[in-house]
């Protein structure tokens, strides 16, 4: 019985298959989405760098989210996503950026955004794409359900958007 292929797999061959180039800005979950990416054979043939984007500090100056979308939206927001793959596929002069945000807590929530709360966003050329998940668990299980979310979005897209280059 053939084993099946991973999401992380799945992008890797797509990305390859598309000639296609990634980027990724991670926040909360703090590298782990490049890790699973590096994790795969041959990944340096479209994964060209990730920016660990912690601090809001380094979302502005090495991501491009501005200061005016920090304040008014916050850090863990969709608009702040968004910008994050935007300006992550702009910066490392990608065809796709990727982007995670969000409240690992334990520490960190509110009433409207609580511990789990994380918006991972995905920008091309042509469509950008948004959504918010609420993840339960601890820190370590809200990190690893970001990254795997993440992943499995970005690999919905290519399928979505390579369908018609088959």
């Amino acid at each position: 019985m053939k084993r099946k292929e991973t999401a992380a797999e799945t992008i890797g061959r797509l990305m390859r298959k598309f000639g296609l180039t990634l980027a990724v800005g991670e926040s909360c979950t703090g590298g782990l989405v490049c890790h699973k990416i590096t994790n795969i054979s041959g990944s340096s043939k479209y994964f060209r760098g990730g920016v660990i984007a912690y601090n809001n500090d380094i979302k502005e100056q090495v991501l491009a989210v501005s200061e005016e979308t920090l304040k008014k939206f916050g850090a863990v927001s969709k608009e702040t996503a968004i910008a994050m793959a935007r300006g992550g596929k702009k910066k490392l002069g990608c065809d796709i950026g990727l982007s995670v945000t969000g409240i690992a807590g334990p520490a960190g929530g509110t009433k409207l955004k609580p511990v789990g709360t994380v918006f991972i966003a995905i920008s091309n050329k042509k469509n950008e794409k948004s959504r918010r998940f609420l993840f339960k668990g601890k820190r370590q299980a809200i990190k690893l359900a970001a990254s795997n979310k993440a992943l499995m979005m970005l690999k919905e897209f290519l399928l979505k958007e390579c369908d018609g280059k088959r």
